[in-house]
């Protein structure tokens, strides 16, 4: 590597570190939008002290992880499954709280599905897990990639960078593990907290045995926009049509769902997840193994999870009083912002050049 490369590296590494601190706890916390925060700037910037190393710091670290160690979005989907399981149920331990924050539609959702003897719901086990591996880790770090194509596949930070963001990681984690000790008085018992453990090591352990096909699939991918819509249409209807339903009264059965949530509710609404989660991770480790699939297939298949989200939110009801000048005006702006972005990360990865030799 020569003298002048080093700079140039640091400073195209630099950019997509700080947007992926960033763009985490917005996909996180704030596209959705089902806080009582919805609509309110002044919070939303506020919170991200705390989100952007809490979530923004998970999604790094697994990010530096597996590009550090050769492996692919598989190892980044179960690293972030970990960090879902960490995160609720070590950390905010609302897996396991029976009446978390004092949300009105909790109590009903907690026991809706719930194995008493454990006291985990499996479906809330599923929501946890699956929106953090998508949501908080897998689309931000899919669309950061997709701004900055010439460093997508080269780790971005040093060992001292990694230590920084690991630290900021855990004193946030630490700082909210006290406040939901303290503001909730709950503390899951030791059965419960050792399962969260072992489920986490699991799934981590598993990021790294996980091996693709033997053989590709010599058959052409679908076009981008079909893995899109593909996964705009899994991921969002359910949810929009169960919210639909809930307005007009309709919304019990298999199409229950809380005021606030994206994923259905009940043990009929547990199938429905799981088929549908289950479903879409086959086909699209079926679709990524066929001659053609790329960083546009990708960009694709996490624009249609990200919309998902900001589309149904239009239909969920947030936490606590907030205006609907205020919900709306913040949908809104979700939705723009994140059709900017990826119309922006699109365009950078039709024009992109390959990476200049001795640049990382």
């Amino acid at each position: 590597m020569t003298e002048n490369a080093r700079p140039l590296g640091t400073l195209l590494r630099l950019p997509p570190v700080l947007g992926l601190l960033l763009l985490a706890p917005v996909c996180a916390e704030y596209l959705y939008g089902y806080d009582d925060s919805t609509g309110d700037p002044r919070e939303l910037l506020g919170g991200l002290f705390l989100f952007a190393p809490l979530y923004g710091g998970a999604a790094v670290l697994i990010r530096e992880v597996v590009r550090r160690t050769g492996r692919g979005w598989p190892a980044v989907l179960l690293l972030g499954a970990a960090f879902g399981v960490v995160q609720a149920g070590l950390v905010d331990l609302s897996l396991f709280n029976p009446s978390y924050r004092d949300i009105p539609y909790w109590e009903d959702m907690f026991s809706s599905s719930l194995l008493p003897a454990p006291g985990v719901n499996p479906n809330l086990a599923l929501a946890f897990t699956a929106g953090h591996a998508v949501w908080s880790v897998t689309v931000p770090i899919a669309v950061v990639e997709s701004l900055a194509p010439r460093t997508a596949a080269r780790p971005w930070l040093g060992w001292f960078g990694l230590a920084v963001v690991a630290a900021g990681f855990a004193a946030a984690a630490v700082l909210v593990l006290r406040w939901s000790v303290e503001t909730e008085g709950f503390v899951p018992s030791a059965g419960q907290a050792v399962g969260a453990a072992a489920a986490a090591l699991a799934l981590g352990a598993a990021a790294f045995l996980w091996r693709g096909p033997a053989r590709p699939d010599p058959r052409p991918a679908p076009p981008p926009w079909a893995v899109g819509g593909t996964v705009l249409a899994a991921l969002g209807l359910p949810g929009a049509v169960a919210h639909l339903l809930r307005v007009v009264g309709l919304g019990e059965g298999p199409w229950r769902i809380a005021d606030s949530s994206w994923f259905l509710i009940g043990w009929p609404g547990f199938a429905v997840n799981l088929a549908v989660l289950g479903g879409l991770a086959v086909l699209l480790a079926r679709w990524s193994a066929r001659a053609g699939w790329g960083p546009r297939h990708v960009l694709a298949a996490a624009g249609g999870a990200l919309l998902a989200n900001v589309f149904t939110a239009f239909l969920a009801r947030p936490i606590g009083d907030v205006a609907a000048a205020a919900k709306y005006t913040h949908n809104t702006v979700a939705l723009l912002g994140s059709l900017a972005v990826l119309a922006l990360g699109s365009r950078r990865l039709r024009t992109a050049r390959p990476p200049t030799p001795g640049a990382g």
